[in-house]
């Protein structure tokens, strides 16, 4: 196949096109007085211009995912990549594009903006591609085609044998969209770009990453794709808080790999239970974040759920999808009330939307989640704490600080939280600016954890140690306090100076905005810290715990 295929395949038009030139593009620099783009001078920094061509941003995507930067191109959302590829390579009311179906919908959709013929070949029953078909379809004037693995709305990943046999016999650009290519045990199909010229791989932040909200789109292909697309793209299409937003999540590879574990798990799980319960009539694999169910009646069982407080996607009118439903893979609180609702029907139909006896169920079963991610940057620190309140008592700390590290463990392991803490701090100056931006941080995530509040003990309390005795005293109630009776012979314990941990519970008291009373007293300094470590830890298990589905605040005030 020939390496210059992009020039071959793409419009004329597009091939003389000179692109826009933004000011942002003639000087790249970030220092001097600027007068260039007719940019107001006041309201720094978000007055200025973003980077037309998110470098520092493409650098990171290429760092992560082995290719060059010049094999990236980023969109508002995938959406508006594969409408750059319907404008640079597709002659309205003359060539064709081709996908299979069912699939991911803004395919045709763009093709319809654009001008172009949309042609479909049925996937196979089980939802395997029709190779044979497709490239029979396909002719001279069909240029894309459009190829979603795993598959919307049908979870599967499509075969590589089949998928290379396109790759190698089809003319135009295979355009492979791996928006749910996380969640799928295989590999991506980036890897094969060298080996491919004609490949397009779309992907997104939107699915794995949890970031639908910045509408964040990637393009890899060839380098003279690439060139073609950054012709045709709008001068400056990624707006600077997502860049922004983009670079701060994938400073934090773990934290991500660590929710893909989790939604393949409960994913797994769920598929397993959802097969034994009777309303399901088949449960299909998927290789997404989501899978399909068959049920006799989908309409009833939809509206029944919808009653129920519980949203899925009717897919019952795609082809080869009668009666099936489309279900996300939610929170391990959420999917259990998934499974019970549906254990319940058909005898859960007769009870009619908001009645007390399903609602007395129902309440009991939904007991939102208790998790946070927090992050704090400041010019010394960078920070992310992730908490789940109702976890299982897992550690991961980091923070360049020992001893700090171990006195954080005791934290998740008495309270019973997981927590996650990775720090980057200016410990080349000295301690502080890490120790008091980690507690800010660690109270702030407990306070957006306890969200609303409801149904919590709120306060907590104290156990002694060896030879130590602490009392740690403590109010979920709104207002940050500390009281502070605990004095240390040492200069430091471990690579934490004594000096420091009243200001420690102090900072964690504003973040958490909590009331705190500590004292503690003993002969081993290292027992004595650690003792109110532990007590805090046992004071905060015993305030967050919570009555499942209690609708009181414990507060007579009726305001925490």
């Amino acid at each position: 196949m020939k390496q210059n295929i992009a020039q071959k395949l793409a419009r004329p038009a597009i091939l003389k096109l000179k692109p826009y030139s933004s000011a942002r593009e003639e000087f790249t620099g970030n220092e001097g007085i600027f007068l260039d783009a007719n940019e107001s001078p006041f309201n720094k920094p978000w007055n200025r211009y973003p980077d037309p061509f998110q470098q520092r941003l493409r650098q990171r995507l290429a760092e992560i995912k082995g290719v060059e930067r010049e094999n990236i191109i980023l969109g508002n959302g995938s959406d508006e990549t594969i409408d750059m590829l319907f404008r640079t390579f597709c002659e309205p009311g003359k060539d064709k594009v081709l996908s299979v179906s069912p699939t991911y919908g803004m395919y045709k959709v763009s093709a319809g903006i654009n001008g172009v013929d949309y042609e479909t070949v049925l996937l196979n029953e089980d939802f395997s591609l029709p190779v044979e078909q497709l490239l029979e379809k396909s002719d001279k004037n069909t240029k894309l085609l459009f190829l979603c693995s795993p598959n919307n709305p049908t979870g599967n990943r499509f075969n590589d044998d089949d998928m290379r046999v396109l790759l190698e016999k089809f003319t135009g650009l295979v355009v492979v969209d791996e928006a749910y290519v996380d969640f799928s045990s295989a590999g991506s199909w980036v890897d094969a770009l060298k080996e491919y010229p004609n490949l397009v791989v779309l992907q997104t932040l939107s699915k794995a990453w949890g970031l639908a909200a910045i509408r964040l789109g990637m393009a890899f292909a060839s380098k003279e794709i690439i060139s073609l697309l950054m012709k045709v793209k709008p001068p400056y299409n990624v707006n600077t808080l997502t860049q922004e937003k983009a670079l701060e999540a994938l400073s934090d590879l773990v934290r991500v790999k660590k929710r893909v574990a989790l939604t393949i798990n409960e994913r797994d799980i769920m598929m397993k239970a959802l097969s034994v319960i009777s309303v399901v009539k088949k449960v299909y694999p998927s290789d997404a974040n989501f899978f399909l169910i068959r049920v006799d009646e989908p309409d009833v069982v939809y509206d029944y759920l919808l009653q129920r407080g519980i949203i899925v996607r009717n897919r019952s009118n795609e082809p080869l999808c009668r009666g099936c439903l489309r279900i996300s893979v939610g929170t391990p609180k959420q999917n259990p009330y998934l499974l019970k609702v549906l254990m319940a029907y058909p005898v859960g139909l007769q009870e009619s939307q908001g009645s007390e006896s399903w609602k007395s169920i129902s309440d009991w079963l939904v007991t939102p989640p208790r998790n946070a991610v927090r992050m704090r940057k400041t010019k010394e620190t960078e920070i992310t704490v992730d908490i789940d309140l109702d976890g299982n008592a897992k550690a991961n700390i980091n923070t360049g600080l020992g001893f700090f590290d171990h006195m954080l463990e005791q934290i998740a392991r008495h309270s019973g939280c997981d927590l996650s803490i990775q720090v980057k701090g200016d410990l080349h100056v000295d301690e502080h600016h890490t120790l008091e931006d980690t507690a800010i941080a660690l109270g702030e995530a407990f306070a957006e954890a306890l969200g609303n509040k409801l149904g919590i003990e709120r306060y907590g309390f104290a156990l002694p140690m060896d030879d130590c005795a602490a009392i740690v005293l403590l109010d979920f109630g709104g207002r940050p306090e500390l009281v502070w009776d605990a004095k240390f012979k040492r200069e430091k314990i471990g690579d934490l100076p004594t000096e420091m941990f009243q200001h420690i519970f102090k900072s964690f008291a504003i973040g958490a905005k909590c009331n705190l009373y500590i004292k503690a007293k003993g002969e081993n300094e290292h027992h004595k810290i650690e003792a109110i470590f532990k007590a805090l830890a046992r004071a905060i298990r015993m305030a967050i715990k919570r009555e499942p589905g209690a609708d009181f605040l414990p507060s007579t005030k009726g305001l925490l």
